[in-house]
């Protein structure tokens, strides 16, 4: 994603709705999800572990943490030689009260 979604200047779409665009956007690939399924499994992890989890090279987990940072999803603390990436539960939990107010908007005239 070299330009995000929250920089596309979109007439008529609120800055809510491009943030949730981003983050959803974030999220639109498998590994970024089993990523966050294993950091949410633990307080904080370093880009190494993740590496042991999954069978991806060193630099496309990096690429995908950062996608997740950049979202707002992962947060990123450096910890001397091993930056330490942990879920930001508050920021998955407005995505999906977000999906489910969007679900109900669309489905409440039916």
């Amino acid at each position: 994603m070299s330009e995000s979604l929250a920089e596309i200047g979109i007439p008529g779409c609120a800055p809510d709705s491009r943030a949730v665009a981003t983050r959803l956007a974030a999220l639109s690939h498998p590994a970024r999800i089993e990523i966050l399924k294993y950091l949410s499994a633990s307080n904080s992890c370093c880009c190494r572990e993740v590496v042991d989890r999954f069978d991806l090279a060193q630099s496309t987990v990096s690429q995908h943490l950062k996608i997740l940072v950049e979202a707002g999803l992962v947060r990123f603390e450096p910890d001397r030689q091993r930056s330490r990436y942990e879920v930001d539960r508050a920021a998955l939990a407005d995505i999906s009260a977000s999906v489910a107010a969007l679900v109900n908007s669309c489905c409440s005239g039916r």
